[in-house]
C-alpha cells in the first residue's frame, strides 16, 4: 500500500451499521482487500486522529444478480469493523 488513503475506501452506511455505531464506539469501513488488521488500524488512527482498540475484518463474497435473462454478480470486498478507545469519537455525518 502506498498511502493510508489507499487502504480505507469508504464508510459502510446501512441500517445495521447505523445501529452499531449509535453509541459512537464502532464504525464500519470498506477497505482494500490486501490490507491486514495492523495496516487498517494505523490508517484509521492517522487519517481520523482517533485511538483504535480493535479491528475485525470480514471478506464479503459476491452475490449473484440477474436482470431479465442476463446474469452477473456484485463485487467482492473487504469490510472492517473498527472499535474506538474510550474517549475517542468519530462522526461521519
Amino acid at each position: 500500500m502506498s498511502s493510508y488513503r489507499d487502504i480505507i475506501i469508504a464508510p459502510v452506511v446501512t441500517e445495521k451499521t447505523a445501529n452499531l455505531s449509535a453509541d459512537g464506539k464502532k464504525i464500519v469501513f470498506k477497505v482494500a482487500k490486501e490490507a491486514n488488521k495492523v495496516q487498517i488500524k494505523q490508517a484509521i488512527e492517522k487519517i481520523f486522529n482517533v485511538k483504535v482498540t480493535n479491528v475485525n475484518t470480514v471478506n464479503v463474497r459476491p452475490k449473484k444478480k440477474r436482470v431479465g435473462r442476463y446474469e452477473g454478480a456484485t463485487k467482492a470486498y473487504k469490510k472492517a469493523y473498527i472499535t474506538l478507545a474510550e474517549g475517542s469519537k468519530l462522526d461521519l455525518n
